[in-house]
């Protein structure tokens, strides 16, 4: 028969359905007024470390009345009412009869150290939740200036408190979460902007090939449209082996890696590689940028994926998100190549130059009749 709380033997406002842990902060403060000097080997926990407020609260009326003699404490109520009365400053609704509820809840005192631990995972789990929810909160911020160096911060967070969490729990060898992972993070919200910038990218990286061969930092997986990555591939190829780079040479290469074959035409592909527009640095910053963002978002929903299924034991927990910020990071590392100063074989091969105006020379981006474009006062680094 399912257990139906008494309002007058249980604190206010608690559900009817209780999580596991809840019953272990109950037994181990029903084993903590029975003997209070268990208290000293429950250094590492805190009353933050307890998901219900009331417990919180007792815990800490706990730590702060001094914890009586053996022999006094069986003598009298004295300790217990001094707790009860210093967590009712703290949290109103509690009454002695909640205490004797605790007490009746502890099946084994002496297994007080066992509880504790079940707490402390628990509370463990929560805080990676947490910091998973300010990562993804941190990758879709579109307030602040610096939105990859945000969410960065916010996944370097995450990675200093799995440390911590690693130093605290002992390590032992153990599989991976069984946690069927989140699907990928769906296109973005102004997707057909990001197809614009992967089409002037192509543009660009035609009319400046140059370019191209110092940007190994760009990924196929940066693009949103098959179709494109295909083509950003075929001028690469041409870039790298050193043959001429032109719409027609890209197009004949493209025929050759069955690109063509993906729905794009020879003529739309012509008409798409013929209209550069700004640097092909800058516009594959905007494509890397674009994915560190979504990877990011992804690797919070993976991490909360985790830390929500119960099944997961911490070290599964802290397993798996170390493996998901690793995939991060790959991405990271490809941004940071991208964003650093150009090499000096760049800057030499744009002085190079005569037939055409450099890319990076350019002030603005030019707009479309379409629509407008965000300007930028230099795209690309200065050389």
């Amino acid at each position: 028969m399912p257990h139906t709380p008494d309002s007058e033997d249980e604190a206010p406002y608690e559900p009817t359905e209780r999580p596991p842990v809840h019953y272990a902060e109950q037994a181990l403060l029903g084993a903590l007024l029975l003997d209070p000097a268990l208290l000293e080997g429950l250094a590492e926990l805190a009353p933050a470390s307890f998901g219900n407020p009331f417990h919180a609260a007792l815990f800490a009326a706990m730590r702060t009345v001094p914890a009586p003699e053996e022999r006094a404490h069986r003598a009298g109520l004295d300790w217990l009412n001094a707790v009860l009365a210093q967590a009712q400053t703290e949290t109103a609704g509690l009454t002695p009869s909640f205490l004797h509820s605790l007490l009746s809840a502890c099946p084994r005192p002496r297994h007080a150290a066992a509880y504790a631990a079940m707490i402390r995972s628990e509370h463990a789990r929560r805080t990676v939740r947490l910091h998973a929810e300010k990562l993804a909160q941190a990758a879709t911020d579109t307030t602040v200036p610096d939105r990859p160096g945000h969410a960065l911060a916010a996944a370097d967070a995450l990675a200093r408190h799995l440390d911590e969490l690693t130093s605290r729990f002992p390590s032992h060898s153990g599989p991976m979460p069984r946690t069927p992972p989140p699907p990928p993070a769906p296109p973005p919200t102004d997707a057909q902007e990001a197809l614009e910038a992967e089409q002037w990218l192509l543009a660009s990286g035609v009319a400046w090939p140059t370019y191209v061969k110092e940007m190994r930092w760009l990924s196929a997986d940066d693009f949103l449209r098959p179709v494109y990555a295909g083509l950003w591939q075929c001028v690469t190829a041409l870039a790298h082996r050193g043959d001429p780079v032109d719409p027609i040479t890209v197009l004949w290469e493209a025929q050759h890696r069955g690109v063509l074959a993906a729905g794009i035409t020879p003529a739309d592909t012509l008409a798409l590689l013929s209209t550069p527009v700004g640097s092909p640095d800058y516009w594959g910053e905007r494509l890397v940028e674009r994915t560190l963002l979504t990877r990011a978002r992804h690797v919070a929903e993976r991490v909360t994926a985790y830390a929500d299924d119960p099944a997961n034991s911490v070290h599964q927990l802290i397993t798996g998100s170390r493996r998901a910020l690793a995939d991060l990071h790959a991405v990271r590392s490809r941004w940071q190549r991208a964003t650093r100063s150009p090499p000096a074989s760049t800057a030499q091969a744009e002085t190079t130059v005569t037939s055409r105006a450099s890319p990076r020379s350019l002030r603005t981006i030019p707009t479309t009749p379409a629509r407008a474009f965000p300007a930028r006062p230099t795209p690309g680094r200065a050389p």
